[in-house]
């Protein structure tokens, strides 16, 4: 059970999965994993997530031995369009490239994340995808190089930040919200409660 003498592990350095998880009230830590997230030849995008979760599970459990804690969680969060995996942009000018195939149009965000317990690390308690489709709307190219321009998305898949100035791109959001940020808070609270990691919420 998730408490604060035995929180749960946040796997990732990302301050947005530590605020929607801090928003929540559930005690943490944060103990960021590791893992190759470079695409792969032929690689599509649910066996790209599910490698990349995986290998990031293994590196915080390396991590966090001998700690106490009753869970962990680890995430990876992808902007796909065309069947392609947009990444994180290199500079404002692959910021502008990626926008320009995103605007205008939907695309779809998956964020898939895995859970353990202390009680038996080794096997995955809950494995989830989550999918969201975002729908951006025609933006001209002088707006798109102003928004590059203020770096916001430059460590963002997609080079957008939805809870930030990027929100001003997005006309349309079906389904999770904070799945777009980076976690589904819905689907979470539900795969730990299930898992006895909470015994109620809230």
């Amino acid at each position: 059970m998730i408490r604060a003498d035995r929180p749960l592990v946040l796997g990732s350095a990302s301050p947005r999965r530590r605020q929607i998880l801090g928003d929540l009230g559930i005690p943490l830590v944060q103990r960021p994993g590791h893992s190759d997230e470079s695409l792969r030849s032929g690689e599509a995008p649910h066996p790209f997530l599910e490698r990349v979760t995986q290998d990031k599970l293994a590196s915080v459990l390396s991590l966090v031995a001998g700690e106490s804690w009753a869970g962990v969680i680890v995430a990876d969060t992808i902007v796909v369009v065309d069947d392609q995996i947009l990444g994180k942009p290199t500079d404002p000018g692959d910021a502008i490239r990626l926008l320009g195939r995103i605007v205008g149009r939907t695309h779809t965000v998956y964020t898939r994340y895995l859970v353990a317990t202390a009680e038996a690390p080794a096997a995955i308690a809950c494995g989830r995808t989550v999918e969201t489709r975002v729908t951006m709307r025609a933006a001209s190219a002088p707006e798109i190089a102003a928004y590059a321009a203020t770096g916001e998305g430059l460590d963002k898949a997609g080079a957008y930040a939805a809870q930030g100035i990027g929100a001003f791109l997005i006309a349309r959001i079906d389904g999770s919200y904070t799945n777009v940020v980076g976690l589904p808070a819905c689907e979470v609270i539900e795969d730990l409660c299930r898992i006895g990691l909470l015994e109620r919420y809230p």
